[in-house]
């Protein structure tokens, strides 16, 4: 193992060569030129001062006063030079970065951030990363849900509703061609009558998209409110007893059940556990005893 010596020396050469290979924070403004230089004029000249100047040279050194190739390039330092000095806040994150060439990488910041940060809208920076997420989304959800259906279609299940389906349509006669097996294009006829309700990959749907979420927002916050106002006065303060659909709510929270879940539970079970009352503690504990005995019961 290196020692702490060898270990500070590496890291020194490491800082070294970074600092080395990074520009210095002033050159990044007017490259290895000084902006007051090029519009020949001292770092206290007014704003007045310093447009005059960048007029009188533009004059001089215009491509369309001067077609001399140098005299093109150094017209473009200066108008870079004035696009710098005539903003306030520019012009002093410069004289900053003259004042203070060692702190390379917060002038550099500061630079990125001025003229890169403003020339973009946050609002189309939000709108567009709301359509890549949900664009990326949707595809995924797509993507799930035709895996899925892919291999409920090799279950011998959906082969025989398939079957029955086919039987169905025939009246009763079945074609006995290939084996029993029925044609790809008669196969893909008949799917598209079945509604495969999958569990953990549903058809995707527009309304559950992020961007979509988020436009909707305030419409859900105020309706998430209304409903929690709704349901502390009819049974905290009115006591009113629980409807079958709230019960059902309570009774699917406490089970920690997913909502697709309880929606594919038969009628009868959820009478049941909605009877049990589940979201009082004592009969939850009573049905989790219940269901631990039963399973011990089962082995």
């Amino acid at each position: 193992m290196a020692s702490p010596a060898v270990i500070r020396c590496y890291a020194f050469i490491f800082v070294l060569s970074v600092l080395l290979l990074i520009r210095p924070s002033i050159s990044i403004y007017c490259d290895e030129d000084d902006c007051y230089d090029l519009l020949g004029v001292s770092q206290n000249a007014n704003n007045s001062e310093i447009k005059k100047a960048y007029y009188k040279l533009s004059l001089k050194h215009h491509p369309d006063k001067n077609p001399d190739p140098e005299s093109k390039k150094l017209f473009v330092k200066i108008a870079n030079a004035y696009e710098i000095l005539k903003d306030a806040e520019t012009r002093s994150q410069y004289d900053y970065a003259i004042e203070h060439p060692e702190e390379v990488f917060y002038n550099t910041a500061r630079y990125y951030r001025a003229y890169y940060g403003h020339k973009t809208d946050p609002r189309a920076v939000l709108v567009g990363l709301l359509l890549i997420l949900s664009g990326l989304q949707y595809l995924n959800q797509w993507t799930r849900y035709n895996q899925a259906v892919e291999m409920v279609k090799k279950t011998p299940a959906y082969k025989n509703r398939l079957r029955a389906l086919e039987l169905e349509r025939s009246g009763g006669v079945s074609n006995k061609k290939k084996n029993n097996k029925i044609d790809r294009n008669v196969q893909e006829d008949l799917s598209k009558e079945l509604d495969l309700q999958i569990n953990g990959a549903e058809k995707p749907s527009l309304w559950g998209l992020v961007g979509v979420g988020f436009v909707l927002l305030p419409y859900t916050l105020s309706k998430l409110l209304l409903w929690h106002g709704c349901w502390f006065w009819r049974y905290k303060v009115k006591k009113a007893p629980y409807s079958w659909e709230d019960a059902s709510y309570l009774t699917r929270r406490s089970l920690g059940a997913r909502a697709d879940a309880w929606r594919n539970l038969d009628e009868a079970t959820k009478d049941d556990l909605v009877q049990r009352q589940l979201w009082v503690k004592s009969n939850m504990d009573s049905y989790v005893s219940d269901m631990r005995r039963e399973s011990k019961r089962r082995r």
